[in-house]
């Protein structure tokens, strides 16, 4: 039900540019497939698919290297990219209005492969920042949100670190303990690995 792709490139905010390794997950089965996270790549997203259908590309939130193969997968697929409208102003930094997106609202579900994945608006790192929960799949697509170690970045345009935690602390760290939460970047967690270190990150800030 699972795949990960790593594709390589560039993400770039508030006039910086850093080379990037970002993961692209694959949800579904022989028929149908879920895209979280169309980076740098469409190419080798695509060769992934094979022949599935894509249902949708879903966009964790709208920083370039999050986005930037989204269009062209479409293309190639015939995908709809899938947004939560508070990300808008990331979006318009890499599209504007050149290339349309339908909007993910809280609480919406999303069925492939016969499973049901729901989206959690969890704003901080970005304003329309979305994880994706698998429960069926006992799996979390965290995006930039949540990490191994910690949450994501808030340190640039467009983010909190107070609304990350609450984010964390209110959406995430009460799922199921045993929840694995693969990431938008680097290795997967669990639930359980990082709620103890709540107080931790608060403490030292990021």
């Amino acid at each position: 039900m699972i795949d990960r792709v790593i594709t390589s490139g560039t993400f770039s905010l508030d006039g910086g540019t850093w080379e990037v390794d970002n993961n692209v997950w694959l949800i579904g089965d022989a028929r149908e497939v879920i895209v979280i996270d169309a980076a740098h790549d469409a190419n080798v997203i695509a060769e992934r698919v094979g022949g599935r259908t894509v249902k949708a590309i879903i966009c964790t939130h709208a920083h370039n290297d999050h986005i930037n193969a989204a269009r062209p997968l479409a293309e190639l697929t015939g995908a709809p990219i899938r947004l939560h409208p508070a990300d808008q102003v990331l979006w318009d930094m890499e599209y504007g209005d050149a290339v349309p997106y339908q909007p993910l609202t809280d609480g919406e579900r999303i069925e492939v492969g016969g499973c049901a994945l729901e989206i959690l608006h969890t704003p901080g790192h970005a304003p329309g920042a979305v994880c994706v929960h698998g429960r069926e799949l006992g799996a979390l697509f965290s995006g930039d949100t949540l990490f191994k170690g910690g949450p994501g970045a808030t340190g640039r345009s467009y983010s909190s670190f107070d609304t990350i935690i609450e984010s964390i602390r209110k959406r995430l760290l009460t799922l199921p303990a045993e929840t694995v939460v693969h990431t938008g970047h680097g290795d997967s967690t669990t639930i359980g690995a990082e709620a103890p270190h709540l107080e931790e990150w608060i403490a030292r800030g990021h």
